[in-house]
């Protein structure tokens, strides 16, 4: 038999559940009722969340008649006066059997439940989302209804629910009730603080299932996924480029409106984002935060050091559609461009010439300004870019970096060895329009061209002797001044030129570096090979002005135009 006792206690206990229920369903109704009252009439703006609790409250005054002896409030009967007590006395009598939480109600209880069970009974007829608690289901509605019952009294601004208010709210109270444990740090709201605890806990729990990269916040998930599905859901309304984050777009629209809000306390310098303004902040600190593990060289940003990497891996990304070279970054691709396009952008102001590279016409301008910046800390010579002074300091170190993998000779200059190399491919690259007669040197066709325009600027003031080229006057100036500054220490016969000596250095060496390609025959100048080459090939490459007559030997020519001239050089003295 049971014990009747315990089915009162039974009774009393279902009773009071029921009265709780109906309550909170009166209570929900009531709320409902008021919201749908000053929010949906026509004409009329929407209610704050404080002004519809407050009708809300006015509404049932009438009927509450029990009131809370801790905080005054009033209750509608004896049931939800125990049940608000829980609030102040923190009483929680119904515990979950599955994680041991305790909750203030049965109600409470049921949902918390369906964490464990998975269970979610209430659906979306729209989307066909599910959840667990009809207040969800309810608050998710306005999604797609684009409802906002909950108006701010301070800005006006509308949002969904209750929660994003108070949250909202704090903005203008500057409120920031939850604290970090760890470093102090206030924030807003619950999730926040949970988002930035992951900083110090190192926990990235949302990963991208096609790299395997983890985040610390979903919405850093959702931004990521973009660069795999190329998405760029953010469009300039300007000039239609589109990007993948709403912060890039915004800094792009200032190339449009030309703002510049970040201002530079050192310099006063002006720029379009936050991120620029910190990395030119390191000009003025020195700071270089961004270290090659490879070499040890230091960046002021991290773009930079992507960029310098490039050198160690030997990465070319960028690819030129015409010639197929690649290069190391997007500035030399666009630099490299202009030798196809013939694109010459920089002008000199003083003489016209136009240059495909900023630097180029820096450099070109020390000609007219006579700025030689850079100077020789060994013999003081100055020079006019940093490159001309790197290939001087190979004078005094007697660095030669660059050799001929035919013959092992080497040279100070890669331009050098490239006009080497063609001694061996026999390739010369510069013709003659007049004669067709070619060279391995663009300095050798130029004075080759003086041979048909007959053209001798330079005049000698001693002697009135003229020369095609200021280099050949000089040489002759030495005859009249008889300054013969180089040496052979051997003989210690000395020479006008360094060229002059090296050849007669051969004589006592025997070298005869110079083979015929035909009959193996060597000589010690290159200029006697030549001639002699001209046996076989029957080449007769100097051509008599008069008579058309032809002479493999320039020496020849002279003297047979002579019979044209009637020049007679030798005089007898008797």
């Amino acid at each position: 038999m049971r014990d009747p006792e315990s089915c009162r206690i039974k009774h009393t206990q279902d009773t009071q559940q029921q009265t709780e229920l109906m309550e909170e369903s009166e209570e929900s109704k009531e709320l409902s009722e008021v919201e749908e009252e000053h929010h949906d009439k026509p004409g009329e703006k929407p209610l704050s969340h404080s002004k519809t609790k407050n009708k809300f409250s006015k509404k049932r005054r009438a009927n509450q008649s029990i009131t809370c002896t801790q905080c005054g409030k009033s209750l509608t009967n004896k049931q939800c006066l125990e049940r608000h007590m829980r609030v102040h006395t923190g009483e929680k009598p119904f515990k979950c059997d599955q994680c041991g939480k305790s909750l203030t109600n049965k109600h409470r209880l049921e949902c918390h439940m369906r964490i464990h069970t998975g269970e979610k009974p209430f659906t979306c007829d729209q989307c066909g989302k599910s959840f667990s608690q009809s207040v969800h289901l309810k608050r998710h509605m306005r999604i797609h209804t684009g409802e906002k019952p909950f108006k701010c009294d301070q800005c006006g601004k509308s949002l969904a629910n209750k929660h994003r208010l108070e949250c909202h709210m704090r903005i203008h109270t500057r409120e920031k009730p939850f604290n970090c444990d760890q470093c102090g740090q206030s924030l807003t709201n619950k999730h926040r603080l949970e988002c930035h605890m992951r900083i110090h806990t190192g926990e990235k729990p949302f990963t991208c299932d096609q790299c395997g990269k983890s985040f610390t916040h979903s919405a850093h998930l959702k931004r990521h996924m973009r660069i795999h599905t190329g998405e760029k859901p953010f469009k300039c309304d300007k000039c239609g480029k589109s990007f993948t984050y709403k912060h890039s777009l915004e800094c792009h629209m200032r190339i449009h409106t030309g703002e510049k809000p970040f201002t530079c306390d050192q310099c006063g310098k002006s720029l379009t984002n936050k991120h620029s303004l910190e990395c030119h902040m390191r000009i003025h600190t020195g700071e270089k935060p961004f270290k090659c593990d490879q070499c040890g060289k230091s960046f002021t940003n991290k773009q930079c050091l992507e960029r310098h990497m490039r050198i160690h891996t030997g990465e070319k990304p960028f690819k030129c559609d015409q010639c197929g070279k690649s290069l190391i970054n997007k500035h030399s691709l666009e630099c490299h461009m202009r030798i196809h396009t013939g694109d010459k952008p920089f002008t000199c102001d003083q003489c016209g010439k136009g240059f495909p590279y900023k630097h180029s016409l820096e450099c070109h301008m020390r000609i007219h300004t006579g700025e030689k910046p850079f100077t020789c800390d060994q013999c003081g010579k100055s020079l006019i870019n940093k490159h001309s002074l790197e290939f001087h300091m190979r004078i005094h170190t007697g660095e030669k970096p660059f050799t001929c993998d035919q013959c092992g000779k080497s040279f100070t200059h890669s331009s050098s060895l490239k006009g080497h190399m063609r001694i061996h491919t026999r390739e010369k690259p510069f013709k003659c329009d007049q004669c067709g007669k070619t060279f391995r040197w663009s300095s050798y066709l130029k004075t080759h061209l003086t041979v048909h325009t007959k053209e001798k600027p330079h005049s000698c003031s001693e002697c009135g002797k003229c020369f095609s080229l200021l280099q050949r006057l000089h040489l002759h100036q030495k005859i009249h001044t008889g300054v013969r500054e180089y040496l052979c220490f051997e003989c210690e016969k000395t020479f006008i030129t360094a060229g002059s000596l090296k050849l007669h250095q051969m004589i006592h060496t025997g070298e005869k570096p110079h083979k015929c390609s035909y009959c193996d025959k060597t000589f010690s100048w290159s200029g006697s090979l030549k001639t002699h080459e001209r046996i076989h090939t029957v080449e007769k490459p100097h051509k008599c002005s008069y008579c058309n007559k032809t002479f493999s030997v320039s020496s020849n020519l002279k003297r047979h135009e002579r019979i044209h001239t009637g020049e007679k050089l030798h005089t007898c003295d008797q």
